[in-house]
């Protein structure tokens, strides 16, 4: 027996529709590529994507047509969000920090029709065109005035395409197992693979955000994802925030700490999002000027794990809450949030900590389980850690065109490539990825720990831990490190530091440091670059 219940689908245009018409005057800030400040709201949002989805219509685009975007986060980014997916094109958000090569075999891998650009990026489209047989066409970002002066067949002009259409648009209607957008992995090995992401997963993963034990995104929250919408949507902020009608900041180009601290001030934000690496500019930043935030209470960490000090700093020094978050492209991205329980709130501020460096709970709609090299599941007691599993109803089920294969187990869970424990309480710690943990003498140990102790030591800025060849214990560690300008941390420092907050056979064996460390696309640390640097050091204890 079937429930009597209406059978709607789950479209992503339901989100704008909504927002413009219960949060209609709520603002979207963008600092954009052409340097003011832009104010619009949701309703004008709601107006320009459908005349997006004319213009796409006039364009020849059909169903299912992938759309390339080169862009930072602003308005006309938005309007894409909502335009390109609600009219069942799919969306696919390019990342211009990968290699020129690396963007073209995307590009003509997901077969896209057109690419709309912001001006940052004329200069990479008008090297790139001509490698892009299957592109109709190039459009820019901007206004007849701003358009840029480059040697490319097929140029459009954004504002001019929009001003010849109107909004009277009706949606479609179509299944909501649909795809609507295309993000691709970083590929620090091998090609790039797509996660082709559908209207209902979306609409899922964006009520998950909106959860108290989510991200607790409201109506009250301003919101600035420093996160880029090149990476997994925005980490699907921009989807939320139209659910649940919260203002959106959106920085552009402009991710310093100067930058930032600007519109957090300037536009009342309560929310933030993004990696660690930007959080340490603004940290510098916010320090070095003895600022404080007026109103922003809480900011979410994610793309790598969130060292202590960091945390610690935001909590004690600026009264500010981090949600530490983890997640994948192939996970829509969120899979986990560090939000306490109610029984952890008596608990002292350095246990509280102990909880918050975790990358947290699972929220509802997705599995987790950990399993040793045979597949035997571990058990959930903090200290057994293995291979880290997920399933869920936004995770992948396998890459676009089918690369990689069958990349799903007999339970249909997907293998994320990293070691993690699972706790009592259900919180999880990534431990490593499978491929950097550091084997010694039968003991595993998290290269992850280490650089996060490390960057906790004053004078250093970042820190990388590899695994590197010993003849007595297989592998030790060996930590590549960045000293803070001015700074003249010695290796002795750094291990005395160590040896207060880690087990002695964890130690790194020797230290080397360097100007800067190499990173992904995405800001993470390229260990893969650092292996084969490194390939034939010789550790002092060998």
């Amino acid at each position: 027996m079937l429930g009597l219940i209406q059978d709607r689908p789950l479209l992503i245009h339901s989100l704008i529709d909504f927002a413009a018409e219960f949060h209609g005057d709520v603002e979207i800030v963008s600092r954009t590529v052409e340097g003011p400040i832009h104010r619009c709201t949701y309703r004008d949002l709601a107006s320009r994507s459908k005349r997006v989805a004319r213009m796409l219509d006039r364009l020849g685009v059909a169903l299912g047509d992938r759309i390339g975007t080169l862009a930072w986060n602003g308005y006309r980014h938005m309007e894409l969000y909502f335009g390109v997916s609600g009219m069942g094109a799919v969306l696919h958000t390019l990342n211009p920090r990968l290699f020129p090569e690396q963007i073209t075999y995307i590009a003509n891998h997901a077969e896209d029709k057109y690419i709309f650009f912001d001006l940052t990026f004329a200069p990479l489209i008008e090297a790139l065109a001509d490698h892009l047989p299957n592109v109709k066409g190039f459009v820019a970002m901007t206004d007849a005035a701003h358009m840029p002066d480059i040697k490319v067949d097929r140029l459009h002009c954004y504002e001019t395409l929009l001003e010849a259409e109107t909004d009277d648009y009706e949606w479609p209607s179509f299944d909501e197992r649909t795809a609507s957008s295309l993000c691709y992995t970083s590929g620090t090995t091998g090609n790039p693979k797509g996660v082709l992401y559908s209207h209902r997963s979306t609409v899922l993963h964006s009520w998950a955000v909106c959860t108290m034990d989510g991200l607790a995104l409201s109506s009250h929250d301003v919101v600035l994802p420093v996160v880029p919408m090149f990476h997994a949507n925005a980490w699907g902020l921009p989807y939320a925030a139209a659910m649940c009608g919260a203002k959106m900041v959106m920085p552009g180009a402009r991710l310093d700490g100067e930058s930032v601290y600007e519109l957090l001030e300037t536009e009342n934000v309560t929310l933030s999002a993004g990696v660690p690496t930007v959080w340490l500019m603004l940290l510098g930043h916010v320090k070095a000027k003895g600022l404080k935030f007026s109103t922003m209470n809480r900011t979410v960490i994610g793309g790598s794990a969130a060292p202590r000090s960091m945390i610690e700093t935001f909590q004690r020094d600026y009264g500010v809450d981090v949600i530490h978050a983890w997640g994948m492209t192939e996970m829509s991205p969120l899979g986990t949030t560090g939000n306490l329980r109610a029984k952890h709130a008596a608990l002292p501020f350095d246990k509280q900590i102990d909880v918050r460096v975790k990358q947290g709970r699972a929220i509802f709609g997705v599995d987790l389980k950990i399993v040793d090299d045979d597949g035997k599941e571990l058990p959930h007691d903090g200290k057994a850690f293995g291979h880290l599993l997920v399933r869920g109803p936004w995770i992948t089920n396998g890459y676009f065109k089918g690369e990689g294969g069958k990349i799903l187990d007999d339970e249909d869970f997907f293998d994320t490539g990293d070691v993690a424990t699972l706790d009592p309480d259900g919180y999880m710690q990534i431990t490593d990825r499978s491929k950097d943990v550091i084997k010694s003498g039968g003991e595993w140990i998290s290269s992850i720990d280490v650089e996060n102790e490390a960057v906790g030591c004053p004078g250093i800025a970042e820190a990388a831990v590899i695994a590197v060849p010993h003849p007595k214990w297989a592998e030790r560690p060996l930590m590549i490190a960045v000293r803070k300008p001015d700074a003249d941390v010695t290796k002795e420092a750094v291990l005395d530091h160590l040896t207060r907050h880690i087990a002695k056979w964890q130690l790194p064996d020797d230290i080397v440091f360097v100007d800067e460390l190499p990173h992904t696309a995405t800001g993470k640390l390229l260990k893969t670059k650092l292996r084969e640097q490194f390939k034939d050091y010789k550790l002092p204890t060998a």
